[in-house]
């Protein structure tokens, strides 16, 4: 667990992809306080842009929530993986494409009251056929959107997942800038 002051952290729950941990944490302001932390694996997210310009997007079931989410490519980076290649690996699993041009936009923590999760999010062009079996666990089915009906889709509430809203909006403003109207 990094980033804690005070007694070592208890582990609670020691998972597949991430671990949970209680201790005392000493702030600084001099105050110590009981937390949770959830200690978890980096992870990326990718927008899949097709030659035709539209976004590949998944309809994934979340038994968190207990439904399907409508979200981008994403995934824990394995060990021993960079962000770049999970990138990759994670396009092939869940859209069936890799890409060679693929392009950092952001990086940086999720929700780092509880957690310490970082995700690196790209922007992956010129898509080629590259699939790799899906996880065993995922439950997925994919769709092309342009990126106006994909915004569209968000600001209508129909895309609820927040990685996928800000992918979204970098999208946007990535594109924007490269190509100014």
């Amino acid at each position: 667990m990094s980033n804690a002051k005070g007694p070592g952290p208890e582990l609670k729950y020691h998972g597949r992809v991430f671990d949970v941990y209680e201790h005392d944490i000493k702030l600084p302001n001099g105050r110590t306080t009981r937390q949770s932390l959830i200690d978890h694996r980096a992870t990326i997210a990718a927008v899949p842009i097709a030659s035709d310009g539209k976004i590949i997007l998944l309809r994934q079931y979340r038994p968190a929530v207990g439904g399907y989410l409508i979200e981008i490519p994403a995934g824990n980076i394995d060990e021993g993986e960079s962000p770049l290649e999970c990138a990759k690996r994670e396009l092939a699993e869940e859209t069936g494409h890799s890409s060679d041009n693929i392009v950092k936009i952001y990086e940086g923590y999720l929700v780092p009251g509880y957690c310490n999760e970082y995700m690196y999010f790209y922007l992956a062009f010129d898509l080629y056929p590259a699939a790799l079996p899906g996880d065993d666990d995922e439950v997925i089915e994919r769709f092309s959107v342009t990126l106006e009906e994909a915004l569209a889709m968000m600001e209508a509430g129909e895309i609820v997942d927040s990685k996928t809203a800000l992918a979204l909006c970098l999208t946007e403003r990535y594109l924007r800038a490269k190509n100014p109207a």
